[in-house]
């Protein structure tokens, strides 16, 4: 048998890897967010919203709609996500597990 496979070293999942980094935290918060800014820019455009008439629902400047949809932006508030959400006819939904 091989000696990785009975380390445990083979076979273990990436969230274990991540974990053994310190990096799962901060990695899925980056990939909810980068999921959360696809789907916002996904039901604009089956919405028919431009993000010139977006940012003029959300009462809020281009510029601001565009940091709200950086998948990079870790600055977002709940709330912005919620209007946001709102906007394109769609709620946001948080749940603990």
């Amino acid at each position: 048998m091989n000696r990785e496979l009975e380390k445990g070293k083979v076979g273990s999942s990436f969230d274990d890897f991540l974990k053994e980094q310190g990096t799962y935290e901060e990695t899925t918060e980056q990939a909810v967010k980068r999921v959360l800014a696809y789907q916002l820019e996904t039901a604009m455009k089956e919405s028919g919203i431009n993000k010139v008439e977006m940012a003029k629902q959300l009462k809020t400047s281009r510029s601001q709609l565009d940091r709200l949809l950086d998948p990079k932006n870790d600055k977002v508030t709940l709330a912005a996500l919620s209007q946001a959400a709102k906007a394109v006819g769609r709620t946001l939904r948080l749940e603990l597990q």
